[in-house]
């Protein structure tokens, strides 16, 4: 059963499964609901913990025998197994399938704290005897338009009272590192009086910009057609070291989705149908996102952003004059609905 990181107090209270899978990339939650599952093991009376880290060459028989020894000093144990890949493998699914099924008559419980579990892994047969008997607990990053009201909610946690705009400031400044959110919420809880209400200017002047991002970030900005924050993503990953042609991949791959989703509207198909048309097909949640992008940026646009997307390869090949991280800057600023100077005239920039 599917629960989120919100709730998982709540329904570990009610009972506490033989089975918690924790899965996802974002560490402050994910680290908290594994917490929270140990917490509610020892309130149980669970008094024996083993871990057992799948690495390379890890042997999964170590996880059979350890359902299969008896304990000498506790009647209940928690296994936990930490899988950071989220793919088990063929020998990994077999074992696992397998504990569920043995799982009858035993009071141990098995904590699997793995990475991102995409959708093939959730449709496996390893996945569905462990789920069905148990709590899946996935750990997504914070969507930047809750950001604001995250943080808000945590700094209660810490006694302190925030200003939504100071917490949409400290979110524009932690936003893809919560750890460092909440660091600072700390930081600012020993800082300042119980009870005491942050606003902004407490935040601009004690917190420092540790904003982590990714391409993929950069690229959810960009189809909502979140400009400010699409000059920050730019600004962070260019600051960070990231590479200018995986920049480049992810906005010439958003390009062509673009243009593909165009082609089967023009054609009369559903917004659902071309998206169910693409490889691999777009989720539903961020269909919205491709609406709002297609809405805005027209055939002929889309064309034009292709070909600076172009231009801009070239300039990473050192054949072309365009100015590298201005042009990428350029390129997601108009597909986010802004005016570029570079990609709205790329004819002024002549290929050398």
């Amino acid at each position: 059963m599917k629960v989120f990181p919100d709730k998982l107090q709540e329904a570990l209270a009610r009972k506490l499964p033989p089975v918690v899978i924790v899965a996802g990339e974002e560490p402050l939650q994910h680290m908290e609901a594994c917490d929270a599952v140990r917490a509610a093991a020892r309130q149980a009376g669970v008094d024996e913990r083993e871990v057992l880290h799948v690495e390379a060459n890890f042997a999964w028989g170590r996880l059979t025998e350890a359902a299969a020894s008896l304990s000498l000093f506790a009647t209940r144990r928690l296994i936990e197994v930490r899988l950071s890949s989220g793919k088990p493998g063929q020998e990994g699914a077999k074992v696992l399938r397998d504990y569920a099924e043995s799982l009858k008559g035993s009071d141990d419980v098995l904590l699997l704290s793995t990475g991102k579990l995409d959708y093939r892994e959730q449709k496996s047969a390893w996945f569905k005897a462990l789920d069905k008997i148990g709590l899946f607990v996935p750990v997504w990053p914070v969507d930047p338009s809750r950001l604001g009201f995250w943080l808000r909610d945590r700094a209660s946690r810490h006694g302190l009272s925030l200003d939504l705009d100071a917490a949409r400031l400290l979110g524009e400044r932690t936003e893809g590192n919560l750890l460092a959110a909440d660091q600072e919420l700390q930081k600012l809880a020993l800082l300042l009086p119980a009870g005491a209400r942050v606003s902004p200017r407490e935040i601009a002047g004690g917190v420092e910009d540790s904003a982590r991002y990714d391409v993929f970030t950069l690229m959810d900005a960009c189809l909502k057609g979140e400009r400010a924050r699409v000059s920050r993503i730019i600004a962070g990953l260019r600051g960070e070291g990231v590479e200018a042609p995986i920049v480049l991949w992810a906005l010439s791959r958003e390009l062509r989705i673009l243009l593909s989703l165009q082609q089967h509207l023009d054609q009369g198909q559903s917004l659902e149908h071309a998206c169910k048309a693409q490889k691999p097909p777009i989720f539903e949640k961020r269909r919205p996102a491709y609406q709002q992008a297609l809405a805005r940026l027209p055939l002929k646009r889309l064309h034009k952003l292709l070909l600076f997307a172009q231009r801009l390869d070239l300039a990473i090949k050192g054949a072309s004059r365009v100015p590298l991280w201005e042009g990428l800057h350029d390129l997601s600023l108009t597909l986010a609905g802004g005016r570029g100077l570079l990609a709205e005239q790329p004819s002024s920039y002549r290929i050398g």
